[in-house]
């Protein structure tokens, strides 16, 4: 017989942690800097208005880093529940891991390494998006002279420092119907990110998945249980006890 129960609802923030421990480096390994890059210098409006040229070879190296790493047991820990729970991912990370691993349901605050989208889109809507590699860029490098339709230069598809986040509604609205919410890898230190837990149910349990001790400073009144561990080792560990509970 077909079990008709309707499945919880699982919301993970998830932040750049989950992410490094499959080898990805973020700028937060080293103050701000990525591979000698520095984040202000590649990763503003400003940047892409004076060295264009900078910002997208920048983005190049990202997105070539990205096709050496596969997703780790966090992420696979996340699909595995989907038979049970309705998850849906909330993430800060602009890669594809998430979506490699399987999970059915991701949120990208910040927008997609993988993706462009012409400069006078404000990264609102699909419409305009192409993915890198697709017939329509197909090689995994970005120049200048790569143009949409009517002649737009693309851009990253990536929400610079300065700029707006198009999919903070979305998120907010998502989190508001979490049964259970899980905050893993990120410190929650950049806003408006950081403030997507004060939209979660009064009466939702939050859990934060994080192997720095100091991560929880600041929330301590609002994360229900803190587990201090690397995201592979704690993701795991809430998972499972998510199936016990729904036993």
């Amino acid at each position: 017989m077909q079990d008709e129960r309707v499945k919880p609802v699982l919301v993970v923030l998830s932040g750049a942690g989950i992410s490094r421990e499959s080898g990805l480096k973020t700028f937060r390994d080293s103050d701000g800097l990525w591979e000698g890059y520095n984040v202000m210098d590649v990763a503003t409006p400003e940047a892409w208005a004076s060295q264009p040229e900078l910002v997208l070879e920048f983005y190049n190296k990202r997105r070539a880093q990205l096709d050496t790493v596969e997703p780790n047991a966090a992420h696979r820990a996340l699909v595995a529940l989907e038979d049970e729970f309705d998850v849906r991912i909330v993430t800060q990370n602009v890669d594809d891991l998430h979506e490699r691993a399987g999970s059915s349901q991701v949120l990208h605050l910040h927008g997609q390494l993988r993706w462009v989208r012409p400069e006078d889109d404000p990264g609102l809507t699909a419409d305009h998006w192409l993915r890198v590699g697709s017939v329509a860029l197909p090689g995994p490098d970005v120049v200048l002279g790569d143009v949409d339709m009517r002649g737009i230069q693309l851009r990253p598809h990536v929400v610079w420092f300065g700029e707006a986040v198009p999919m903070m509604d979305q998120a907010q609205v998502t989190v508001s119907q979490a049964d259970a919410l899980l905050v893993v890898g990120t410190s929650m230190q950049v806003y408006p990110a950081a403030g997507l837990v004060h939209f979660a149910p009064a009466d939702c349990p939050i859990t934060m998945v994080n192997p720095d001790p100091d991560a929880i400073q600041g929330f301590e009144s609002v994360v229900t249980e803190f587990i201090h561990a690397p995201a592979s080792k704690g993701v795991s560990e809430w998972a499972e006890r998510q199936r016990r509970g729904r036993g």
